[in-house]
């Protein structure tokens, strides 16, 4: 626009014959006044394009400033809490559990013999292996009900990534995936924990049947004779 009135200027100043001398004077005195009009007419364009890249910043900043409607953040706390519920059940030794020490050492003491009741001792050993390893496939299976729940959060965040129109808005979506990442994280270390619980149990198991297998062999290959006192017994005696 600007360029178009300079050039219209010049071509109206080059077109105009010269006029009679005796008009020399007023003919001057209209080209400046043409010229001053030109000049104002300049200033205004500049103050109009000044104004709009006023507007056009304050729109951006406007944009870019704008927070986002609503935000998801997963239910971390309550997944967690329900994992750690979940591999609890029966005679399992879970991660979970506050008396995790004094249970373990109950169920497996160690080296020693059992005596009689050793059959009952196996028994406690193969359930807690088998309770264990139960709340470990709980925790998976509780987790792939939950794949479906986070699948929605996917597609939400999905769709608000289409839609931002600002910084500050590209940010929140951003800062929002990075939180089901570190969810994703924090539930993935649960399951590790819950296999860790079963394959430790399982072997604990193990190893306490091999130990009281051996102690039984050391009582039995180190067994000596009572030595009598030299009374004898009889039916019927008092």
């Amino acid at each position: 626009m600007r360029k178009s009135v300079i050039a219209l200027l010049v071509v109206f100043a080059l077109t105009i014959q010269a006029p009679p001398i005796a008009q020399a004077g007023a003919f001057a005195m209209e080209y400046t006044q043409l010229l001053n009009h030109a000049q104002l007419v300049m200033q205004y364009l500049r103050q109009a394009e000044q104004l709009a890249e006023s507007i056009k910043q304050t729109v951006d900043m406007l944009t870019n400033s704008k927070l986002l409607p609503g935000q998801i953040f997963g239910t971390i706390s309550n997944d967690i809490n329900a994992l750690a519920s979940i591999v609890q059940g029966g005679q399992a030794l879970s991660y979970s559990l506050a008396n995790l020490d004094s249970l373990f050492k109950e169920r497996f003491p160690g080296y020693g013999p059992v005596g009689t009741s050793y059959f009952t001792k196996y028994k406690s050993w193969s359930q807690t292996s088998l309770d264990t390893t139960l709340g470990a496939l709980r925790a998976a299976g509780l987790q792939g009900r939950q794949l479906q729940n986070e699948q929605s959060v996917l597609s939400s965040l999905r769709s608000m990534a289409q839609s931002t129109t600002g910084r500050m808005e590209a940010l929140q979506v951003l800062g929002q995936i990075s939180e089901q990442q570190v969810q994703q994280f924090m539930k993935l270390r649960q399951l590790m924990l819950a296999d860790m619980s079963s394959k430790q149990s399982y072997q604990a198991a193990v190893i306490q049947k091999q130990a009281v297998s051996e102690a039984a062999t050391e009582k039995f290959f180190n067994w000596t004779p009572e030595v009598s006192d030299g009374k004898k017994f009889q039916s019927g005696w008092k």
